[in-house]
């Protein structure tokens, strides 16, 4: 049974917004959208995501364990070791430890320090894990091709098949959305639940205006002011300067070369096919979609979806509303089990 809701956003209109949730979430939000679109402008000859110089494997886990910092001591380190190759997990001890934890997804371009403004509310729900996203700047190694989207659900589902819980509940945004999407759709034997936060290629195609600014900020050689300025107006002119996951993410986009296949949008029958609960979280005023169309088709389309809109919130959502977004889980949670 699907259940459907439009949240008006009223009772958020007028809370502040702290400066450094608003820099982080929109530094993560544009580096989804400028890997998504651009990334054969960036990417060489290698069949796997690496790093181009010994120096920039160094700046980028600088900044790296920098962000790190704002995070509290994982309870464990996981390296799982797929077909693809090995993938980073953190794991934090949070309430409930017999329930399905929660595993969140990065996106593209992002790595598991971008989670620190959510972490704290999420513990207090379930525990959780963070995962850097096979082929992306982080601490996980690609060492074979991911040629396509049963090989986006291939590596993901060898990794989770390796944790000791029974189920988990897929937590991801922009592209991690997709990511948590598509192995719902082709590998969902450990997926309880699905949370999906202003999702790309999932519900909506990408705005031509995303598509345009994304280009020049996603080739690396090109002046660190042109990312800058496409990030803040991702997240509606928030500024973007001097933070560690900032840092982190700058430093990925100019020292690491990509290596993954662009993701192709599910049609109506894919997004029909999981059986498991979902909750669609849509922002308002992102500029990577057009929302509210994305949300009436996951309304269509789901077989069992709670879908909502935070009218005025960002594609940085996660960052504006971490409180938020974490009751609305909090909900989901006490329905889906």
């Amino acid at each position: 049974m699907q259940q459907t809701e439009v949240s008006d956003d009223k009772q958020s209109a007028g809370r502040p917004r702290r400066a450094r949730r608003r820099i982080v979430a929109s530094v993560v939000g544009a580096v989804l959208v400028a890997a998504l679109i651009a990334w054969l402008a960036v990417r060489d000859n290698s069949p796997v995501g690496h790093f181009t110089s010994a120096a920039g494997y160094d700046e980028f886990f600088a900044a790296y364990h920098r962000a790190f910092a704002e995070l509290p001591p994982p309870s464990a380190t996981l390296d799982l070791r797929t077909e693809y190759g090995v993938v980073r997990m953190y794991r934090f001890d949070g309430a409930n430890p017999t329930a399905a934890p929660l595993l969140l997804l990065p996106g593209r371009a992002a790595a598991a320090p971008m989670w620190a403004d959510n972490l704290a509310s999420l513990t207090a729900l379930r525990t959780v894990y963070l995962v850097d996203l096979l082929g992306e700047p982080g601490a996980s190694v690609q060492s074979k091709p991911v040629g396509d989207d049963e090989a986006q659900a291939a590596w993901l589902h060898q990794a989770i098949e390796q944790l000791p819980d029974r189920e988990i509940v897929l937590v991801g945004l922009s592209i991690g959305g997709w990511t948590a999407t598509n192995l719902a759709i082709r590998q969902p034997q450990k997926v309880a639940g699905v949370v999906v936060l202003d999702p790309v290629m999932t519900f909506a195609s990408m705005s031509w205006r995303a598509i345009v600014r994304s280009i020049p900020a996603s080739v690396r050689w090109f002046p660190k002011s042109w990312r800058d300025d496409f990030n803040s107006w991702v997240a509606g002119g928030a500024p973007v300067e001097q933070v560690p996951t900032a840092d982190m993410i700058e430093a990925g986009m100019r020292h690491y070369a990509l290596a993954l296949p662009a993701p192709t949008q599910f049609d109506d029958a894919e997004l029909r096919r999981p059986a498991m609960p979902f909750l669609v979280i849509m922002a308002g005023r992102s500029v990577m979609h057009d929302s509210a169309k994305a949300a009436d088709h996951a309304r269509r389309t789901l077989r069992d979806g709670t879908i909502l809109v935070y009218d005025n919130a960002s594609h940085a959502l996660n960052g504006e509303y971490p409180e938020r977004i974490a009751a609305d889980i909090a909900t989901f949670l006490a329905r889906a089990g």
